[in-house]
This record gives C-alpha cells, sequence and structure tokens, in this order.
C-alpha cells in the first residue's frame, strides 16, 4: 500500500520553512489503519513487549490500536501539565523550538518493554525524550515505530541505539 500517496503536505506549518506532512487522511481509513498496524505488529512481535506507549498526541492513536491488537495495555507520553499524578519530566529540543514531556511516574512497571509510537520522526528529540521518560521509571524501550521520517532531518542518529522502524521515507 502506498501511503504517501495519501499524506498531505502543508508549506509553513506551523512555522514558516516547515513542510508539515499530515497523517490525517490515512486516519481517515480503515483499510489504511489496519494495514499500518498488521505492519508494524509483524516487524514488533507481541511476546517482545509488554505495553505500547503513544507520544502525544498522533502517536495516541497509532499506540491505541497496536495496543488492541497485540493485547497490551496503553500509556501516554504527554505535554507538561497535561497529566494528572506524579509525573516524571525531560525538557528537549524540536526543529521549531523547546519542549517539555511528562509520563506518569507509575505507568511503567521495572524492566517491562516498552513500544514508543508516534507520527513521525524528525530531528529526533520527541522520540528520545520519549525513551529517557520510559527509562527514567524503570521500563525499557523495545523500539519506535514511526508512520512517516524525515530522513534529511537525520532523527535516526540521535536514537541510533535504540531499534526503530518506519513506513513511509521522505
Amino acid at each position: 500500500m502506498n501511503l504517501k500517496e495519501k499524506i498531505i503536505e502543508f508549506p509553513d506549518f506551523p512555522t514558516k520553512g516547515i513542510l508539515f506532512r499530515d497523517i490525517s487522511p490515512l486516519l481517515k481509513d480503515p483499510a489504511i489503519i489496519s494495514f499500518i498496524v498488521d505492519e508494524f505488529s509483524r516487524r514488533y512481535k507481541a511476546s517482545e513487549l509488554d505495553l505500547i506507549a503513544g507520544i502525544e498526541s498522533r502517536g495516541f492513536p497509532l499506540a491505541c490500536a497496536l495496543s488492541l491488537k497485540n493485547k497490551k495495555g496503553m500509556i501516554m507520553v504527554r505535554k507538561q501539565g497535561k497529566l494528572p499524578g506524579r509525573t516524571e519530566k525531560v525538557s528537549y529540543n524540536i526543529e521549531y523550538g523547546n519542549a517539555t514531556m511528562e509520563i506518569q511516574s507509575d505507568a511503567v512497571q521495572k524492566g517491562q518493554r516498552v513500544l514508543i509510537c508516534d507520527d513521525l520522526l524528525a530531528t529526533g528529540g520527541t522520540a528520545k525524550a520519549a525513551a529517557r521518560l520510559v527509562e527514567k521509571i524503570g521500563g525499557k524501550v523495545a523500539g519506535f515505530a514511526f508512520i512517516v521520517e524525515l530522513t534529511d532531518l537525520k532523527g535516526s542518529e540521535v536514537i541510533k541505539n535504540y531499534r526503530y522502524e518506519s513506513l513511509v521515507k521522505y
């Protein structure tokens, strides 16, 4: 299935000079969602995973669908101030600014293997922050699942110590 045909490009969003690749059309088509979930489930066996993490916000639908398919729990990595209770946080740089992400301190039990999902791998800052959060609370990063990878931004070098899979490369 050619996912690139369905991804819409928005120049100068969210800031001038950024070409935003929108996966929203992929999420509107159940056949495409099924293809994406089946593809990642083929690449990451359920027996290798304990939990699926979604990075806010476009990582949530992918993580939820993979959780259901693989009969695993789902956890969230969110922007600062969005999670209740005790949290751990990490600040990092992204391609057009700075950000802070959080995870609930009890989201992962020591040694649990976590697959981290997001729509896009760009500079790798968000992915690395999510990995640091999972590890900070005792989890092990089983890998990353990205729908889109922007190879020119070299995010794969930032997460080179982890396994990762992407379905579409630009």
